[in-house]
């Protein structure tokens, strides 16, 4: 918890007006998750095997709600992959808006720890190539290890973890790709709030300099997307600067070249002038912002 005098407190009380009190409320309470079935390693009648007393809600397919206050974890299947992955519900949104079709090559430009990557290796079915990308190589590590514990060997040689900037994407490889996510680092209140340390080293500098990051990396997907392919931008951060105006910055100066696509609007989720956010004081998880783009 952090006080009411403190310039975090303060600087979003200003961009939520009365509505903080009750997002602030939502975001120091324990994440809301779901558990997600793994379509590679399939299992008959997993909510049978111990997700019966957890409802599944028909707006998420495969995903199992997890009743707050309890925990799971995977267990290996017959073939040792792992059964199911934990993860924001919004995030499993995220990577389905990305509409990755089989025979697709994809970039996952920032990729770690690899929940979003499963989704869209999923997609990828019998056909296509998928390039889950991450700078840090400790990030990196985690990200190799999630996909070897869920993508079956045969699938696996059609993913590539990768260690560049993701601006390198734009410039050495355009029009590359059909499909883009990119998970942009961002200032994950969230996570602020958990850690007092990060708490003293806010201020709003630290999102302008990360909306300035998020910018350049949109505008290296942009390059990298082909005409007619899509990019999806998001970030788990509550801050406007970090969400639709990034997304302004590169519709304003990029013109006719790209445009929006109406994002889906799943259950809890709120419309932004560029995308949708859930947030948890109305979704009950989050938070997340999306915006799904087109290059014409």
């Amino acid at each position: 918890m952090i006080s009411e005098s403190h310039p975090f407190y303060k600087h979003f009380e200003k961009v939520y007006g009365a509505r903080w009190p009750g997002l602030y409320a939502a975001l120091v309470q324990s994440e809301q998750q779901v558990a997600r079935q793994n379509k590679l390693s399939p299992v008959e009648n997993l909510s049978a095997k111990k997700w019966s007393s957890f409802p599944q809600k028909p707006e998420l397919p495969g995903c199992f709600w997890i009743p707050s206050g309890e925990h799971s974890q995977p267990e290996r299947n017959a073939d040792e992959l792992l059964d199911i992955y934990i993860m924001d519900p919004a995030s499993v949104m995220v990577a389905r808006a990305l509409d990755v079709q089989s025979g697709d090559r994809v970039l996952d430009m920032c990729a770690a720890p690899g929940g979003k990557s499963l989704v869209m290796i999923e997609s990828l079915a019998e056909d296509g190539e998928i390039f889950c990308n991450d700078l840090s190589p400790e990030r990196r590590e985690r990200l190799k290890k999630v996909i070897q514990q869920y993508v079956p060997r045969s699938v696996r040689d059609r993913v590539w973890v990768t260690g560049k900037d993701g601006v390198q994407f734009g410039l050495k490889e355009p029009d590359s790709f059909d499909r883009i996510l990119l998970d942009a680092p961002c200032s994950g209140e969230r996570h602020i709030l958990e850690n007092k340390a990060a708490q003293d080293e806010w201020s709003p500098r630290r999102t302008e300099h990360l909306a300035s990051r998020q910018y350049s990396l949109l505008a290296a997907a942009f390059l990298a997307v082909k005409s007619g392919g899509r990019i999806v931008y998001s970030t788990c951060s509550i801050s406007p600067a970090e969400n639709d105006e990034v997304v302004r910055k590169l519709l304003k100066k990029k013109k006719d070249a790209v445009r929006l696509v109406e994002a889906p609007l799943g259950v809890g989720g709120e419309r932004t002038e560029c995308g949708v956010i859930y947030l948890p004081d109305h979704a009950g998880f989050g938070p997340l912002y999306f915006s799904i783009i087109e290059k014409t």
